[in-house]
């Protein structure tokens, strides 16, 4: 029986309730982060709360917590839940107001955390490699703010599933903007390239911590977009998020790369993230 936060409470997870009438519910008007833990820290905490500091901004909210207070709701959520390898969700909504399209003024947000247990270091993907299926990005125009309206990436995994590929990469104009859920890469004679940041994708905090290792390994990083053709003719690929780090493509949609194992820039930069996080967690 888990431990969840639930406004200033931590309740078993029977007890939490959230008001029919929060406009997380309604409006997906909120926003959320997922911090990894292992080893029973967390992760680029910093990043994540920073992150979650500028998508609150963005929707004209402000934090109703302080980042030590932040750190110590995920620390006791970790602690009470024994989580020595796993998830911290974190959502923020604008809270429970009448329905209606315009802001409300005066509601106080809503505040959840809950943990998940999870294997993340040890992932056997990770040895074979993943497959990802390509599908036309029909998201809205703000994606560098990390809301919850999360259909169409729960449709892009389920059209992926369909396909028998474990994840899909969205294709806008001919360009892959990201994953479902994480940022995209490939490599090219040994050269990253990824998609550079603006409201098209997602500012991914792990995507910000490979890069930085990466160029300190003095790899080359170019960030631009790339096209579907050039993705499957590339000499490897992969995708980097908070919960699978750097996970390797060796399939998209029905081009093997390479010759269909993990390749040796992406297995060497899930060594180097998990060794310098790890060092560096909290």
């Amino acid at each position: 029986m888990r431990t969840v936060y639930v406004n200033g409470d931590y309740v078993p997870e029977y007890q939490a309730r959230v008001s029919v009438f929060d406009r997380g519910f309604l409006f997906a008007d909120g926003v959320y982060e997922v911090t990894s833990v292992l080893g029973g820290k967390l992760l680029d905490f910093n990043g994540h709360a920073a992150r979650l500091e500028r998508s609150l901004g963005e929707l004209g909210m402000s934090s109703p917590l302080s980042r030590d207070e932040l750190l110590a709701i995920h620390r006791e959520l970790t602690r009470l839940n024994e989580i020595d390898e796993g998830l911290v969700y974190l959502q923020i909504t604008r809270g429970a107001a009448d329905r209606d399209f315009a802001y409300p003024e005066g509601s106080s947000p809503t505040v959840v955390l809950f943990t998940q247990k999870k294997q993340l270091a040890d992932n056997p993907i990770a040895e074979r490699g993943m497959s990802v299926l390509t599908i036309p990005d029909q998201r809205w125009g703000r994606r560098d703010i990390k809301t919850v309206q999360l259909l169409y990436a729960s449709m892009g995994k389920m059209m992926a599933k369909a396909a028998g590929a474990d994840d899909a990469w969205m294709v806008e104009d001919g360009q892959i903007t990201e994953g479902t859920s994480n940022n995209a890469y490939i490599v090219k004679d040994g050269k990253i390239v990824t998609r550079q940041l603006g409201t098209e994708i997602l500012h991914g905090i792990t995507r910000a911590a490979v890069l930085r290792f990466a160029r300190e390994a003095q790899m080359e990083v170019e960030e631009r977009p790339f096209t579907v053709a050039e993705a499957q003719t590339a000499d490897e690929a992969f995708i980097t998020s908070a919960s699978s780090f750097v996970m390797p493509v060796v399939r998209i949609d029905n081009v093997t790369l390479g010759d269909g194992a993990p390749g040796r820039v992406s297995r060497r930069l899930r060594e180097i993230y998990l060794d310098e996080s790890l060092r560096a967690a909290i």
